[in-house]
């Protein structure tokens, strides 16, 4: 019997019942914002999530003030291996930035197509593009050519990133999306005609970049709905709507804190991915714990744990 999670949370200490205590309920970075949560103060204007959460928990950690946990903890069940603390998710994900800026030509407000999987790639992509004001679109590796044209031409994006798997897809329909300028191949090993290799380029780039002063409701993510009684449609999150909205909940619903990891199932391509394995833990400073494996069993599950 196979098993399908949202979510999957792992405590390490003993599992307890869960007090109304603030404690829970915030964050050395969500307190600053305690007179917004409730309605004594204004909403910022500027608001970025990278410089204003994950760069702060960077230097929390700097000041030895965070549990050495690493904010990303990434398996594939065959050895492999990444566990990144907020400070090299830091630098790893500024090189990116300057990739998207640099080589593909992105400015802030352009959009790309990130096709990936729950590979550490993804997390570095979507936080560069925070970091710029490039709005990523993350979809399925299970679109067809079709389902890759028809989101090109509906977003207008100027740049795709994904992995082999989809590469003669994407060469397929890329003469009929005029928007598309350039093209990202996540692999160790192989190279396309036409595609830059983001592993070659991400060893090279250099790890200084200015994020970019976003706005409340500057665009952030987009997400294709599923498409059930008609084609996909665009929904469009801000850095306010997605970014700043955990900071001044009344209530945690994670109930976790900077000592704890969290792990989440679910596929990049659905908006509860960003929830559950970006937005809301890490503005507690929580472990974002992923095991990347296309089916996961009840067997595994408890293995892991």
């Amino acid at each position: 019997m196979k098993t399908s999670l949202a979510f999957y949370t792992i405590w390490k200490k003993i599992p307890r019942l869960f007090p109304r205590c603030s404690r829970y309920l915030s964050s050395p970075i969500s307190a600053q914002y305690k007179a917004i949560s409730q309605g004594q103060d204004q909403l910022p204007e500027y608001f970025n999530f990278a410089s204003d959460v994950l760069d702060k928990w960077t230097q929390i950690e700097k000041d030895g003030k965070r549990l050495p946990n690493p904010a990303l903890w990434w398996i594939n069940g065959r050895g492999g291996e990444v566990r990144w603390s907020f400070e090299e998710m830091g630098l790893h994900s500024r090189k990116v930035a300057n990739i998207l800026t640099d080589q593909c030509g992105l400015r802030k407000g352009d959009r790309i197509l990130v096709i990936l999987s729950r590979i550490p790639e993804w997390w570095l992509v979507i936080t560069a593009c925070i970091r710029t004001g490039i709005v990523a679109i993350s979809a399925t590796l299970q679109l067809t050519a079709k389902d890759i044209e028809y989101r090109l031409q509906a977003s207008g994006a100027k740049c795709l990133i994904t992995t082999e798997a989809l590469g003669s897809a994407v060469d397929y329909v890329t003469p009929r999306c005029t928007s598309l300028k350039t093209k990202l191949l996540v692999s160790s090993e192989g190279k396309r005609e036409g595609w830059l290799n983001f592993d070659e380029l991400l060893r090279e780039a250099p790890a200084n970049h200015t994020c970019a002063k976003t706005k409340m409701n500057d665009p952030m993510l987009v997400y294709f709905t599923s498409g059930t009684t008609g084609a996909p449609k665009m929904i469009e999150h801000t850095q306010g709507s997605l970014g700043f909205r955990p900071l001044i909940s009344q209530r945690s619903w994670l109930y976790t804190t900077s000592s704890d990891l969290i792990w989440s199932t679910a596929d990049t391509s659905w908006v509860v991915a960003a929830l559950g394995s970006f937005f809301d833990p890490w503005v507690l400073g929580t472990c974002v714990f992923i095991h990347n494996s296309p089916m996961l069993e009840n067997t595994t599950i408890l293995r892991v744990r």
